[in-house]
């Protein structure tokens, strides 16, 4: 019994201010049993739809877990297409009847008739109690495969699948477990990664290879199946660190740290302090870097600056580098870093000045960006990139781009 399958149930979870959660949390948990999850269904509130899906599920997987659903109104549909999937009845439980009567009468409310729908179970299931809410799990077992029907609020799933659903599918799992080894990696693109890592995981079936990719941001994942931790420690150990070797310093966490985590944490190890002024990025720097909890402890401030008249103004440089080089240069990215640096006292100061488009102002290619850079015992510096993509893209890689050049200038 080592794969599964997760269906979602409910139609907000097809909008998009829904997001499935408890997915996430069951496929870790389930890894951690040494189970792979081989696919995730999304059903809106449609009983024939979920019926059909439950049905395919257990043709493939060995386990199917379900989540929501399982509340009082007409809408909560997955006892019922559950029973049809499996050609069986709904019984009716008095038992959990009154568990649900008890809940009510301890809240000192009073209980609507249809929260008797939720005392329903698929004949020959065995209920979960879920002292968080009115709606119990369900456990079914059948020909070799396990069924489970979990509450949707992530806050009565979770406790109710770790207390009730671990230790009975730990009765049924032979000893094996996943473990997982990942890497973020900035500074080069997909294609060029698996280029250049695809000779040497290609190798091997066991570790898998998955990679990941964002704007500017790519995650590498291995994952190894064995029968003890140690054996997928030891497979993951084969293969990690001749990958680790050819991305080398372009890996700038082992651990799913973000980029701005790292940053933060090597400025607090420094006890430096950091700036930051912006052009193109429009803020997105400073909102990255402070979106890590404590970044007050290193981060001093910053300018945002979208005319020339401010950058000479707050900044100090000189009108006359403008008008020779451009804002979009690279003396120009230089002087704002240094003269951030020299306006906040900080240790180092990152800058961003760049042609975000669809146009450009200055004559420079949509997606020419300069990020500067200022600190301690060196002159300021600069670099180019050029970026793809649209504007919103642009301004996302050129902070990513930003924050990776500050972390090899702390690295180094």
């Amino acid at each position: 019994m080592r794969n599964a399958e997760i269906i979602a149930v409910g139609s907000e979870l097809l909008t998009p201010s829904k997001i499935d959660t408890n997915s996430l949390y069951l496929t870790e948990q389930l890894n951690a049993l040494g189970v792979e999850v081989r696919r995730k269904f999304i059903v809106g509130d449609d009983r024939a739809r979920l019926t059909q899906t439950i049905h395919s599920a257990l043709e493939q997987a060995e386990i199917v877990i379900l989540t929501g659903g399982l509340g009082p109104t007409e809408d909560d549909l997955t006892r019922d297409a559950a029973a049809a999937a499996l050609g069986r009845k709904l019984v009716f439980s008095e038992e959990i009847q009154a568990d649900i009567e008890e809940r009510f009468r301890r809240f000192q409310r009073q209980m609507a008739a249809i929260n008797l729908r939720q005392a329903y179970l698929v004949e020959g299931a065995e209920p979960l109690p879920n002292p968080r809410g009115t709606a119990p799990g369900q456990w079914i077992e059948l020909g070799g495969k396990i069924v489970m029907l979990l509450p949707g609020p992530p806050g009565e799933l979770k406790p109710l699948f770790a207390n009730e659903c671990v230790p009975r599918l730990l009765r049924h799992l032979p000893p094996q477990v996943i473990r997982t080894r990942f890497y973020r990696v900035s500074g080069m693109g997909e294609s060029d990664l698996d280029a250049l890592i695809a000779p040497v995981y290609t190798k091997f079936t066991n570790p898998v290879t998955t990679i990941l990719a964002g704007a500017g941001d790519i995650q590498v994942h291995l994952r190894a199946q064995a029968e003890t931790a140690e054996k997928a420690e030891a497979l993951l150990a084969d293969l990690g660190p001749s990958m680790e070797q050819l991305l080398g310093d372009r890996i700038y966490s082992h651990n799913g740290e973000s980029l701005e985590a790292v940053v933060g944490s090597k400025l607090r190890e420094r006890g430096a302090t950091l700036s930051v002024a912006e052009s193109c990025t429009g803020g997105m720097l400073a909102e990255r870097i402070t979106s890590i909890a404590g970044s007050s402890d290193y981060f001093v401030g910053g300018f945002l600056l979208y005319s020339d008249r401010m950058k000479t103004a707050l900044l100090g440089v000189d009108p006359a580098l403008i008008a020779e080089h451009s804002s979009v240069s690279e003396e120009v990215a230089r002087a704002m870093a240094e003269g951030a640096r020299a306006r906040t006292g900080s240790t180092y100061s990152i800058s961003v000045t760049g042609e975000a488009g669809p146009k450009s102002a200055t004559g420079a290619p949509p997606g020419t960006v300069f990020i500067g850079f200022a600190g301690p015992g060196a002159p300021p510096e600069a670099r180019r990139v050029h970026l793809p993509g649209d504007r919103n893209r642009i301004r996302m890689l050129a902070a990513q781009t930003a924050l990776d050049f500050l972390r090899r200038k702390l690295t180094s």
